[in-house]
C-alpha cells in the first residue's frame, strides 16, 4: 500500500474551503502553547507525551488569543469564521486527516463541542476583578 503524499497547509485551505490560512496556523500556534503549558518544553517529550485534549487546546487556543490580540480576541477569530470551539476542532480534524497533525485513537471531532460558550469565554478573560 502506497502512502498518500502529505498536503501542505495551503492545500487544506482549499480542499475545506471555510477557514483561511492565518486560521490554520494559529491552531498551530496554539497546539505548540497549549502543549507547552501543559506538559513543558515539547521538544523535551516523546511524541506520546505531547498530547492535549480537546478541551485543553480550546481553553490553550482561548488563552493564546487574549495574550495575543486583549480585546480584539472574539474580532479576529470571527474574521476567519472561528465562532465556537467546534470549528477549532474542524481545523484540527482537517489536518489530522490531511497528516499534518496526528491524534490518539480516543480523539474525536466531537470533543471539541461545546466546550464554553465564546461570548462568555472572551468577555470573561477580560473581566477585572476588584481583588486582582
Amino acid at each position: 500500500m502506497t502512502k498518500k503524499p502529505q498536503k501542505s497547509i495551503e492545500e487544506v485551505v482549499r480542499q475545506v474551503g471555510r477557514y483561511p490560512f492565518e486560521a490554520y496556523l494559529f491552531v498551530q500556534e496554539g497546539l505548540s502553547y497549549t502543549v507547552q503549558e501543559a506538559h513543558g518544553d515539547p521538544s523535551a517529550l516523546p511524541k506520546a507525551k505531547r498530547h492535549v485534549t480537546g478541551a485543553q487546546l480550546c481553553y490553550g487556543l482561548r488563552d493564546l488569543a487574549v495574550k495575543k490580540w486583549g480585546m480584539l480576541s472574539l474580532l479576529v477569530l470571527k474574521h476567519w469564521n472561528i465562532t465556537a470551539t467546534r470549528d477549532f476542532g474542524n481545523i484540527v480534524f482537517a489536518m489530522v486527516e490531511n497528516d499534518l497533525l496526528q491524534k490518539s485513537p480516543a480523539d474525536r471531532l466531537q470533543d471539541f463541542d461545546e466546550i464554553y460558550d465564546f461570548q462568555q469565554a472572551f468577555a470573561d478573560a477580560h473581566h477585572i476583578h476588584p481583588d486582582d
